[in-house]
């Protein structure tokens, strides 16, 4: 069964849910800014002002002098917030610690996740962000915006937070940093059913999923990346805000083996597109790039000057298995010998595109190093087929929680329960044939027992039966 909204989704119209003028949103000059101190000494904050990159020390003093210049009921959270918050970091740095606390549970209605309490353990100090708790909310499929929108959301949060936040960080969402627990609710009910948006995934639950720019516009892609993570996310969405896993668990969608969004590291689930057929070959841009007429890496190296372009060097002798050659004018490819690692295709993207006969491969278990150390993800299914509503990777999904929910230990990632029972025995509850794929180098980790059952004869056959089949 797919996922169907409840009711109709509307266009957001900035103009309509506006809370500040843009005058209000102007309100300084760039010589006020100049000429502005915050209340509290910071030399080590000031130091990240310096250099060429941008600096979110610079960017929170501009949110300070804005919070300052707007009237005490054009805000629901303190003004002094992003002073406070630059005041404590630079305590943090001079004694070498951190000064947030985490003071109990915090969080809306019905939810068991999205809320991440914050507390400051020298409120005293820095009355203002005393309380500083962040909402993960979750970010559109490959993180498509509307300018509307955009406004909405910041206006929201200058409004009853901090006027912080992160777009985006290693968990995908939108991070808004710093708000009291009154201003939960009203956030939550103002993001539910004004902006239409959904908070995300925080605590042992499911992560919010995340999938790369996929078909909206990649031709690489090999299955539709977004409509797979929209699915999948409301699909899922007791799992998501209700923790009742061992730990976190994420998705994270691939279109092709390029990995933009890093699944094979990061994921407990990684979906990385893939085809079944040869790569396709266009003999005449081959010919171009070859002879210089096609600019190699889609120009992307332009201003470095390497010299002519030399397809053996530079495509043939880093293919991972030796399975190209030229001939006579020709790129021949032994396409059962690909591993579909796309260097030839990011190389020569005009004359080498993937295969027609497209699908996945379903990896299990990547995580960072927490516990074991960082582990990437193990190759289960080769390739399979997905098309909405996926109800064949659901019952994979299905599987492995149910396992995982009944055997791991508190605070243990899929992968790390993985080793612990071994690979044996997760093919065995997936219900999967051990594959050559699996395997990662030949000899190195023979992990595949054999049980009695599965032995003709059992481990207790007569010799004889075999010498009379293989004579001496």
């Amino acid at each position: 069964m797919a996922f169907e909204p409840r009711e109709p989704q509307k266009e957001l119209k900035y103009q309509d849910l506006r809370i500040y003028s843009d005058q209000e949103l102007k309100n300084y000059t760039e010589e006020e800014l100049k000429n502005f101190k915050i209340k509290h000494k910071t030399p080590m904050c000031d130091e990240l002002e310096k250099g060429p990159w941008p600096s979110f020390v610079a960017d929170t003093k501009r949110e300070a002098l804005h919070r300052k210049k707007l009237s005490g009921d054009r805000l629901m959270v303190n003004s002094d917030v992003a002073e406070d918050l630059l005041g404590q970091l630079e305590r943090s740095f001079k004694d070498g610690e951190t000064h947030w606390k985490h003071g109990g549970i915090v969080g809306v209605f019905g939810y068991g996740g999205g809320v991440i309490g914050r507390y400051s353990d020298s409120p005293e100090e820095y009355p203002s962000i005393a309380h500083f708790h962040t909402l993960r909310v979750n970010q559109p499929a490959s993180k498509f915006y509307s300018s509307d929108y955009l406004r909405s959301i910041c206006d929201l949060w200058e409004y009853r937070g901090s006027g912080l936040m992160n777009l985006h960080g290693s968990t995908g969402d939108i991070i808004f940093l710093g708000t009291t627990t009154e201003q939960l609710e009203p956030i939550f009910y103002e993001l539910g059913h004004v902006l239409q948006q959904d908070l995300g995934g925080s605590g042992s639950n499911l992560r919010t999923p995340s999938c790369c720019i996929g078909r909206a516009r990649c031709e690489w892609s090999c299955y539709d990346t977004q409509a797979m993570c929209y699915e999948l996310t409301h699909y899922y969405q007791d799992e998501l805000h209700r923790p009742a896993f061992p730990y976190k668990f994420k998705f994270k969608f691939d279109g092709c083996p390029n990995c933009c969004v890093a699944s094979i590291a990061r994921a407990d689930m990684s979906f990385i597109g893939t085809w079944r057929d040869n790569i396709r070959i266009d003999q005449d841009a081959v010919k171009a790039y070859v002879e210089g007429d096609i600019a190699p890496n889609a120009g992307a190296h332009a201003g470095k000057d390497w010299g002519k372009f030399d397809i053996q060097k530079e495509v043939i002798d880093l293919c991972p298995t030796r399975c190209m050659w030229m001939e006579d004018g020709k790129l021949m490819i032994d396409d059962k010998e690909c591993t579909r690692c796309m260097h030839c295709i990011n190389v020569m993207p005009r004359a080498l595109r993937p295969g027609a006969d497209t699908g996945v491969s379903i990896l299990f278990g990547a995580k960072a190093p927490i516990l074991e150390g960082a582990q990437m993800s193990l190759l289960t299914i080769p390739f399979m087929k997905v098309e909405h509503p996926y109800d064949n990777v659901k019952a994979i999904v299905d599987k492995c929680w149910d396992w995982w929910m009944e055997e791991g230990k508190n605070r243990e990632r899929l992968g790390e329960l993985i080793q612990r029972y071994g690979v044996p025995k997760f093919l065995e509850i997936m219900e999967l044939p051990p594959m050559p794929q699996m395997v990662r180098e030949p000899r190195s980790n023979p992990y595949i027992f054999w049980k009695e059952e599965d032995v003709p004869g059992g481990f207790t056959r007569s010799i004889d039966d075999y010498r009379k089949r293989h004579k001496r």
